[in-house]
């Protein structure tokens, strides 16, 4: 072996190993002060040069004592590497307060969210109190009413008042639920969808007969899904309750099930259809897109977004879209196989 081919592999032996040795230092000190490391990370690699050219020089017999190649190195490549070892601690120190800044942004909206719900939760639990007793007050006078004199509507129409509120305080209890961290923490069980399907339709059934809307099934298949059924139930009454409320009198919701290649629900009614642009905000809660949907019957336009969460819940989700013939909807719930 030459000389010179020797002095070549012991210098990049010496060259790796110190390399290697300020690498392992630079990693423990970016842990806790990653802008320290950045900015010394150029003077290892110029030392890592320098100790490569000093063990050459001595190999090659340039000189034992003259040094001057290894002060050139230093000399030219230390100013260097400190200015960019300075740039580059500069930018990870920008990039560590940016991350810093996120993760507090990111923990100060979780905790605000969660606060809110439990906030929402308090107050549905709150709530419930006072309209039960509302409730009860009216439904005590109603029975000493007399037949249908203006004090027995009077009373009718705060029970029927009472209702809603206490229907739109369960929805937005079951909202806040399913948007939170709880909502795995339910049971779950095998269910036929068949059968949650048919207990909606028939809940509904005089809320469909006094609105001359027809339910009817369509293609229905066997299937078993893996759920909260008491969720799932709700899910569905919502859908085939939206779909009601949105179909004219004399017309029809037909409810598909679908079970391959997993299971699928499809709940088709006559609205007419849905603006194109509105199509995405239609499991927004709150939101209602025409003045049907602001009747005074109407709740609070929870019921597609509570039926959206508690699809998703499941490891499913709930669509939407038009139907071809631009006679009406097609919302499509779709689980997970069993």
């Amino acid at each position: 072996m030459t000389p010179e081919l020797s002095a070549v592999i012991v210098s990049a032996g010496v060259t790796g190993a110190v390399a290697l040795a300020g690498g392992g230092v630079l990693t423990t000190v970016s842990r806790h002060q990653p802008a320290r490391a950045a900015l010394f990370a150029p003077l290892v690699v110029v030392l890592s040069l320098a100790a490569g050219v000093a063990v050459a020089t001595r190999q090659m017999v340039i000189g034992f004592d003259d040094y001057r190649t290894l002060l050139f190195v230093l000399l030219a490549g230390a100013p260097m590497a400190v200015l960019i070892g300075m740039l580059l601690a500069r930018r990870v120190h920008a990039v560590e307060q940016a991350a810093l800044a996120e993760r507090a942004d990111r923990e100060r909206e979780a905790r605000v969210t969660t606060e809110r719900r439990e906030t929402i939760r308090w107050l549905s639990h709150d709530l419930r109190t006072p309209l039960s007793g509302i409730r009860l007050l009216a439904e005590s006078l109603r029975e000493n009413a007399i037949g249908d004199s203006g004090e027995a509507r009077s009373l009718d129409a705060i029970l029927r008042a009472s209702d809603r509120l206490e229907a739109m305080v369960d929805d937005i209890a079951e909202l806040s639920r399913l948007q939170g961290s709880e909502t795995a923490d339910r049971p779950r069980e095998s269910a036929d969808l068949q059968d949650l399907i048919s207990d909606a339709a028939s809940a509904l059934l005089p809320f469909a007969e006094a609105g001359t809307v027809t339910i009817r099934p369509g293609v229905t298949n066997s299937a078993v899904v893996h759920a909260d059924p008491a969720s799932l139930g709700r899910a569905l009454t919502n859908l085939v309750r939206n779909a009601v409320q949105h179909t004219p009198p004399g017309g029809q919701v037909v409810i598909d099930v679908d079970a391959r290649p997993v299971p699928v629900v499809r709940v088709r009614d006559g609205c007419g259809g849905i603006p194109a642009d509105d199509l995405a905000r239609v499991f927004e809660p709150g939101w209602r897109g025409d003045q049907a949907r602001t009747s005074s019957g109407a709740g609070m336009g929870l019921g597609l977004a509570i039926a959206r969460e508690t699809a998703r819940s499941h490891g499913g989700d709930l669509t939407v879209r038009n139907q071809l013939d631009g006679s009406g909807c097609v919302f499509e719930l779709v689980l997970p196989i069993s």
